[in-house]
C-alpha cells in the first residue's frame, strides 16, 4: 500500500505543501490551535495511509502533553518538523529514527 505525506498546520503553511502536490493537509488557524490542534493531529497520525507527518516546530507548543509524546515517539508515520528552530541535527534524527540507520554517518566515514 502506497503512503502519502500529510501536512498539518496553519493555511499559510500548508499552502506550500499543496501548491508542491501534498494532497493530505489539516489547516488549524493560529487562533484555533489550542483548541484543535490536538485532534488534527491525532486523525493524521491515526490515518494508515500517511507515512510522513509535516508540522512546524512551534505548534508543538500548542500540543497536549499526550499528544506531543506520540508525536515525538511515532515511527510509523514519521513527523517531520520544520522551521525557524529545527538545525539540521534535528532532521538527521528524525531521519534515523524513521529509518533506523544513520546515513550522515556513512557519508562522514566516505569523506
Amino acid at each position: 500500500m502506497s503512503q502519502e505525506i500529510a501536512v498539518v498546520g496553519s493555511p499559510e503553511f500548508t499552502t506550500g505543501f499543496r501548491l508542491a502536490g501534498v494532497r493530505r493537509s489539516e489547516n488549524v488557524p493560529d487562533d484555533e490551535k489550542e483548541a484543535e490542534l490536538d485532534d488534527a493531529v491525532t486523525e493524521v497520525l491515526e490515518d494508515d495511509g500517511v507515512g510522513i507527518v509535516v508540522m512546524h516546530d512551534e505548534d508543538l507548543e500548542y500540543l497536549s502533553r499526550g499528544v506531543r509524546q506520540n508525536v515525538e515517539t511515532s515511527v510509523e508515520p514519521v513527523v517531520v518538523t520544520i522551521g525557524s528552530g529545527t538545525g539540521g541535527g534535528g532532521l538527521r534524527d528524525q531521519i534515523k529514527r524513521a529509518i533506523g540507520i544513520d546515513l550522515m554517518d556513512e557519508d562522514e566515514e566516505d569523506s
